[in-house]
């Protein structure tokens, strides 16, 4: 499988500092998205240091102690995944950490998406409110689930869908890196083939564009172009906060 990539990251017209942190590598197939909170510019500190720390990890050759799973055959997909775990709990220590040093980053913390490509699979991790989707035959698919209030509220059916893009409390998680200390991120593995587009984005891009809006603009491609379109459309919506799209594409070599 071929790889391409596309990333574009906007202040947006609110925000003093953009506090989203990405990260490309078509090589190593590895591809995050991090969206940071905390005052004084404590959220770029924060995304800054999951992103730095995941991709230390994930780039490394030898698995830590803590990655070995005690099987007599293990399942490499699981390992992978437990991986994945690992390299966002150590962020989280990191930064978790580095706020207890410095007392102006008290609080901080930092939502994490990570896309890792290996063959023809593709391996995801995720904490907070920052989403994946696959765009595939023309459909548009949300491969992770918000933690978030809000989306608990969904889920127990005490909130729709469509309400839950305009209540006040949309925003606040229920897990973030740094911040919330240890965590459980979502992990899964699923298979890939030519024509996938993956689309790694923070919440400002999903707070102005619905999915519907989302899969529309995705259809219009080109997909070298996508990552510009998806973040125009985003501030023409009107979006007020820090927005960052990575776009990766997926054809045959």
């Amino acid at each position: 499988m071929k790889l391409e990539a596309y990333a574009r990251t906007d202040l947006g017209p609110v925000r003093e500092h953009n506090e989203d942190a990405f990260h490309v590598d078509v090589d190593a197939g590895i591809f995050i998205v991090a969206d940071g909170m905390g005052g004084h510019a404590s959220g770029e500190v924060a995304s800054a240091m999951a992103v730095e720390a995941i991709r230390e990890i994930l780039s490394g050759r030898a698995d830590p102690d803590e990655t070995r799973l005690e099987r007599a055959a293990p399942d490499t997909e699981e390992a992978m995944r437990e991986r994945l775990r690992y390299a966002t709990n150590q962020s989280s220590q990191r930064i978790r950490r580095a706020a207890i040093e410095n007392p102006a980053h008290t609080g901080m913390g930092t939502t994490v998406c990570v896309l890792l490509i290996e063959e023809e699979v593709a391996h995801l991790a995720h904490v907070g409110d920052s989403r994946i989707y696959l765009y595939r035959d023309q459909r548009l698919q949300r491969l992770t689930r918000d933690h978030t209030v809000v989306q608990q509220e969904v889920d127990a059916g005490r909130l729709t869908p469509k309400l839950a893009r305009i209540v006040p409390h949309k925003n606040i998680l229920t897990q973030s890196v740094g911040y919330h200390g240890s965590v459980e991120p979502d992990t899964s593995t699923r298979p890939i083939r030519p024509g996938d587009i993956f689309v790694i984005c923070s919440d400002g891009l999903t707070d102005p564009l619905d999915d519907e809006r989302i899969a529309q603009l995705c259809a219009q491609g080109p997909v070298d172009e996508l990552a510009e379109l998806l973040t125009s459309s985003a501030l023409s919506a009107g979006a007020d906060d820090n927005i960052t799209v990575v776009v990766v594409a997926v054809s045959d070599e």
